[in-house]
């Protein structure tokens, strides 16, 4: 008899193949309020989110403010270098 293979489910790790990350970096000349604004502004974050994003900004010199596919962050990328601050694409 021979048995049917069963579909396995997706791993964690293919669930976010072609995922990518935008990173936001800290620096020295914008402010705590600005950054927030702007990550409420430009990612729809919500006030709570964006302002313990820019907490590690702070503390930790960057953080990934956001997480999907290439296409749908590089304009918000584009957005926040735009603004002044510095953002990335890993």
């Amino acid at each position: 008899m021979v048995k049917e293979k069963k579909k396995t489910d997706y791993s964690h790790s293919e669930e976010l193949e072609g995922q990518k990350e935008l990173i936001l970096f800290n620096d020295d000349f914008n402010t705590f309020d600005f950054v927030i604004e702007t990550l409420i502004e430009v990612c729809k974050h919500e006030p709570e989110q964006a302002e313990q994003c820019t907490m590690i900004i702070h503390y930790k010199g960057k953080c990934p403010v956001k997480q999907g596919v290439y296409d749908n962050l590089k304009p918000l990328c584009d957005e926040l270098n735009n603004r002044g601050l510095t953002a990335s694409i890993n």
